[in-house]
């Protein structure tokens, strides 16, 4: 029986670094592991099946994550709408909330398959992928889609877990799916030949595993989080209140994912060895990002229960905090992967030290800004957390994704900016013109807050 008390972080009460740090650390190390189901694929192909094989996984990274970001986004909002809930004590609301969630989460699951099929191949081509790339990308991609219900599920079930304070079991249950993964990436590609077949399948096998452990611990808990299959079914009302939260949410993250595929279409007619070495060194970042971006969600649950408890100054210290912390662990977490850079695409390629100076090319430009990257997550997060679903993804549409855009049709068509580096420019200035519009949003939204709740004392 699961013991709820005692992985469950209280987030009302007690120091606020201390316990962003305690919640943090599990998400963080989650992260990681998600992340290494891909780096694990990465890693076995560029060790026994070449850089063509490396340029192929690495060129549906962006296709997949467009893809799964969109759906991705309404686990997003179940958490802020069952922190909120928790945090104004109203366990009943809680229940429905979970129990409209996991329906959702299936339903989730069988549109990313089914559209993921569909567009594949379309995507694929609007991206300029090389004839030699484009059968092992499709390959490698009809079966990441088939098993995308099993990635929902576990990302929905997690979302729910952390915003209770639970960001232990999630990590527990993906250390195993990876131990998994990373076990029949060695024997399909090892032993029966598979390619990126054999790692695409070991991604799905393991994706199931951590979905079904997951939600078997949810039947267990002993809270207002525990699941009850005979209990599901969609409440229309708390449907709207996670869809309100969470297509703003996820229509952010494929929007990055879409302008991402752009730049992406602009680095393929370089070449498969810049693809290669763009493709490690885009990988490496990924590290780097999900540590920095851990924060947003520990700002996103954090914030949400303290807002629904009506306790502002307090959300408004751990803003600070998280803004703090993600900075601190930014400058560390690039200046480390920047000076082993050499080293850590050499675990990705083998065989071609061309492929590894342009990845180092990509970290030059690219490394150290993720520094505000984070910072411009965790903002996110907070709007998020206290309930504003629009603002941020207006403002990374117009800073973003805009920018980005802007830049490919301009600056980047003029020929004697035409290279590698000016695409990658791109991604320090719009994380920094939308980290700015963000800090100022929530503000304003914080005052609005700060006034209602003197008005209400007053009363």
């Amino acid at each position: 029986m699961l013991k709820t008390k005692s992985q469950t972080l209280n987030m009302l009460e007690g120091s606020i670094l201390k316990n962003i740090i305690r919640y943090t650390v599990p998400i963080m190390l989650t992260s990681l592991l998600q992340l290494l189901f891909n780096a694990a694929d990465l890693i076995i192909v560029g060790r026994y099946c070449g850089e063509i094989s490396v340029a192929a996984v690495g060129n549906v990274a962006s296709v997949t994550s467009l893809l799964v970001n969109l759906f991705v986004g309404f686990a997003a909002g179940t958490s802020v709408t069952v922190a909120q809930a928790l945090g104004a004590r109203r366990d009943k609301e809680v229940q429905r909330i979970v129990h409209t969630a996991i329906p959702t989460a299936l339903i989730s699951g069988v549109l990313v398959t089914i559209i993921g099929l569909v567009c594949a191949e379309p995507i694929l081509k609007q991206m300029n992928t090389p004839e030699t790339v484009f059968p092992l990308s499709m390959v490698y991609l009809r079966i990441y889609f088939s098993g995308a219900i099993f990635l929902m599920l576990y990302n929905f079930c997690a979302a729910i877990l952390r915003a209770a304070g639970d960001t232990k079991t999630p990590l527990i249950f993906l250390t195993i799916g990876g131990i998994v993964n990373v076990v029949l990436n060695v024997i399909f590609v090892t032993v029966f030949q598979m390619n990126v077949a054999g790692v695409a399948l070991a991604t799905t096998i393991s994706q199931a595993v951590s979905a079904l452990l997951v939600l078997h611990r949810m039947r267990k808990r002993e809270d207002a989080c525990r699941l009850i299959f005979s209990k599901m079914k969609i409440d229309k009302s708390y449907l709207l209140k996670i869809v309100y939260i969470g297509l703003p949410a996820g229509l952010q993250s494929a929007l990055f994912s879409i302008s991402n595929i752009m730049i992406q279409s602009s680095i393929n007619p370089f070449g498969d060895i810049l693809m290669s070495g763009n493709a490690a060194a885009g990988n490496i970042e990924g590290f780097i990002y999900i540590i920095l971006n851990s924060f947003m969600q520990t700002a996103l649950n954090f914030i949400g229960q303290n807002v629904g408890a009506e306790q502002y100054k307090r959300a408004k210290k751990i803003f600070g905090s998280c803004l703090g912390s993600v900075l601190a662990v930014g400058i560390v977490i690039t200046s480390f992967v920047y000076l082993l850079g050499p080293a850590l695409l050499s675990v990705y390629i083998t065989d071609s030290p061309e492929a590894i100076q342009w990845g180092m090319v990509r970290l030059s430009c690219i490394c150290f800004a993720y520094c505000i990257c984070g910072m411009m997550e965790v903002t996110t997060g907070a709007l998020r957390g206290m309930g504003a679903a629009i603002v941020p993804m207006l403002t990374s549409v117009l800073g973003v994704c805009g920018i980005r855009i802007v830049w490919i049709y301009t600056i980047f068509q003029l020929p004697q900016y035409h290279t590698p580096q000016c695409l990658y420019y791109s991604y320090p200035l719009s994380w920094t013109v939308t980290f700015l519009i963000q800090l100022f949003a929530f503000f304003l939204i914080y005052r609005k807050f700060s006034l209602r709740a003197a008005a209400k004392r007053m009363v």
